[in-house]
Parts: C-alpha cells; sequence; structure tokens
C-alpha cells in the first residue's frame, strides 16, 4: 500500500482486517491500519516497523519504496510491539543501519531483542536534537507516557510533518470511511486516557511547530483542519466534557435494574436531554461505554448488588475509569438488591477515589424491583442532573 506523501515521503504501512481485539481487547470492526513512512534522502530513513500480523506486506511496501537502495537510519518512535516487532528483522537485513532512539527506546530494544552490535548502531537522541539526512532535518521531541516512557515524536523541518506515534491516531482500516472523531475518541480514552498531563505538555511543545502534516502510527495522515484534530485532543486531555449530555451505564442480573435505567433514561428525554446514551456492561463494549463517560458531562451508574459487593460489570467499568483518570463529571447513583442492598457503597468508595465528581442527590435503592416511591425519586433525581 505504499503512496507518496511527499515526493520524498512514502507511506508503507498496512491494513489488518483479519484482527479482532486490538491489544486483545478492543474490538475494531473495522480493523486497524500499522502505519510506517519511509524518507528518500542523501541518507534513507525507515520511520518505525510494524506488527508482526502483516510483516510480510509491509516489507513488501518497503522493498518497493526502496527501489534497491540502502536503509541509513531506523527511527523508533514506541517500543510497543505493534510497531517494533521487525525491528530485529530490518537490522539483521541491513547490518549497516543506525537505530535512532532515546536512553529509554533501547533499554527496551535490549528486552526485545538480541541485536548484533547494539553499541555501535545506537543513534541516542534527547529533547531537541536534529539528524540532517540531506535535504530534510529531523528533530525529536519526547513524549514520555504518550503512552509508555519511551515514546517520542519527530517534526520533518522541510515538509513540516510531525510523526506523531501513537498521538492523533485512531481505529479503523485506512480503506474504511467512518468518522475520525468517534474512533479517535474511542483509542484516545481507552488507550491514552490515563496520561491528560503528558499529552498537554505535548500539545504546548507542538504550539512552537508550524506543522503542516501529522503521520500517526495508526489511522489516517492528517493534512486539512489540523486545527479540529488538535482541539479534540485539547478537550479530550484536559478532561474537559466535551458535549453536554447524559451516559446511562447499567449492570442488571435479571432484567430489573436495566428496567430502571430505561425509565431513567425516558424521563431524561422528557425533560428534553436530547443526547442520552445507554450502555448494557454486561453485553455493550466497554471501550465505547467508557468513550461516552468521557464525551458527556454526566454519568448515571446503575448496578445490582451481588456478593455483598457489585456486580463485577459494574465494577469493571468503574475501575477502568478510574484507571483512566476520569475527572470533572455530575455522577448519579442507583442500585438494586432484595435483602442487603450493597451496590452503591461499592461504587461510591471508587467513585470517592475520582478528581472533582459531584455526586447527585438521591443516592437511588430499589428493592428488587421498581415502586413509585423509586419514581417519586427517580424525577428528583431528574431535576438534580438537568439543572
Amino acid at each position: 500500500m505504499n503512496k507518496q506523501i511527499t515526493d520524498s515521503i512514502y507511506y508503507i504501512g498496512v491494513n489488518d482486517k483479519t484482527i479482532d481485539l486490538f491489544e486483545s481487547q478492543y474490538v475494531v470492526p473495522n480493523g486497524i491500519s500499522y502505519n510506517s513512512y519511509l524518507i528518500k534522502d542523501e541518507k534513507n530513513v525507515v520511520m518505525d516497523t510494524i506488527d508482526k500480523r502483516a510483516t510480510d506486506e509491509w516489507y513488501k511496501n518497503l522493498q518497493e519504496a526502496l527501489n534497491g537502495e540502502n536503509i541509513d537510519y531506523l527511527v523508533v518512535s514506541h517500543m510497543e510491539p505493534d510497531h517494533a516487532y521487525n525491528i530485529g528483522m530490518l537490522c539483521s537485513k541491513y547490518p549497516n543501519m543506525k537505530i535512532v532512539g532515546n536512553e529509554k527506546t533501547f533499554t527496551f530494544i535490549s528486552q526485545f531483542f538480541d541485536v548484533e552490535n547494539l553499541q555501535d548502531r545506537k543513534v541516542v537522541v534527547k529533547e531537541g536534537d536534529t539528524l540532517t539526512i540531506g535535504k530534510h532535518t529531523l528533530q525529536f521531541i519526547m513524549a514520555p507516557m504518550v503512552h509508555w516512557p519511551e515514546v517520542m515524536m519527530t517534526y520533518e523541518k522541510t515538509s513540516k510533518i510531525l510523526f506523531s506515534a501513537d498521538g492523533f491516531g485512531k481505529f479503523g482500516a485506512l480503506d474504511v470511511e467512518e468518522d475520525w472523531d468517534c474512533e479517535a475518541r474511542r483509542y484516545y480514552f481507552n488507550i491514552v486516557g490515563k496520561y491528560g498531563a503528558q499529552v498537554q505538555a505535548i500539545l504546548n511543545k507542538a504550539k512552537t511547530l508550524d506543522i503542516k502534516t501529522i503521520c500517526p502510527l495508526h489511522g489516517p495522515i492528517l493534512k486539512e483542519n489540523l486545527e479540529h484534530y488538535i482541539e479534540k485532543y485539547n478537550i479530550w486531555s484536559s478532561y474537559t466534557p466535551e458535549d453536554k449530555g447524559v451516559t446511562i451505564c447499567y449492570a442488571s442480573i435479571y432484567g430489573n435494574t436495566k428496567k430502571a435505567a430505561e425509565e431513567l433514561a425516558e424521563m431524561l428525554k422528557q425533560k428534553g436531554v436530547e443526547k442520552v446514551s445507554v450502555f448494557d456492561l454486561s453485553r455493550d463494549d466497554l471501550a465505547e461505554a467508557i468513550e461516552d463517560a468521557f464525551r458527556y458531562n454526566r454519568l448515571v451508574v446503575a448496578a445490582s448488588s451481588y456478593n455483598a459487593d457489585v456486580f463485577p460489570p459494574m465494577s469493571n467499568f468503574l475501575r477502568a475509569l478510574q484507571g483512566k483518570n476520569y475527572q470533572n463529571r455530575k455522577i448519579a447513583v442507583i442500585e438494586n438488591g432484595t435483602w442487603a442492598p450493597s451496590a452503591a457503597k461499592k461504587m461510591l468508595e471508587i467513585i470517592e477515589t475520582m478528581k472533582n465528581i459531584t455526586i447527585c442527590n438521591p443516592v437511588i435503592t430499589i428493592r428488587s424491583r421498581m415502586n413509585e416511591q423509586n419514581r417519586q425519586d427517580m424525577r428528583i433525581l431528574v431535576e438534580e442532573l438537568i439543572k
């Protein structure tokens, strides 16, 4: 799938439509792209390799773009195996190729690979260092914990291209037409979401650069309306709600908690709340539930009690939000329990560890199924949510 980005920079990545779970956990119905690039100049530079799943196609793309020339440098932006798997193979085939990375990069290379003469092949760079390869000059920008500690981005000064590692990436193969915001949002919050402060630091560095094109390691090359993508990343990484709306997530065993969640959704819609998304945590994609929990400014969690605790799908959801630094939201809590309701207590224990969360009153307790008192309490809760 090699194609030219400029007269001397080539896309040599691969679409993977055979994968079912990215990182063995995220559903990717439209596949994923593994992006890799080649810069041809007086010195030829490969910008990252790809996942083992598509090695043969990638190597064919690389050979076609090289057209018999050699590789002088491999720049390693990120050591996660979906981008770094072929480092060892490339080192074997090109024994004179130098490897460009930071100190942490080489620590990880030694853990993943046995590279012959690694010490002699290292080009260790730090923040702001440059590498001139002819007409092109590469400037290296450290991006630790976006989302591994060794991550770095590269700015090519001549073409004004930012090679952004996992930043500005999205799920989905490149031959699929789909909304960038939706799958980039799901990708961001589930993979990078914990590291908002680090993303903010990178955005501040990016302000000093004249960027015309962004080349991520997943998803499409971004050339137009870059302000839109940068604005989205600023919103997401600052944990600011993107839209006004309510996400309702429920974990129901026999359906009574589900009915309560659906009644609440209907009450909110009747009160004029246009954006209400509802998730069954036992069945729906957890990554999408997390995406909408971050997208909207209000969240309702409704769960059955279970083993003097909370039904595990809800616990898993809240722990995932906690691990991704969920904050700056209003949350309502509904529990269900037949003899000793415990779900609200356990949910609140997790929620109370999150930053800047407003708990809506009342916290509603259902005894087996909804009754009229529960509905009265729910009407009060709706008013609290729409204030």
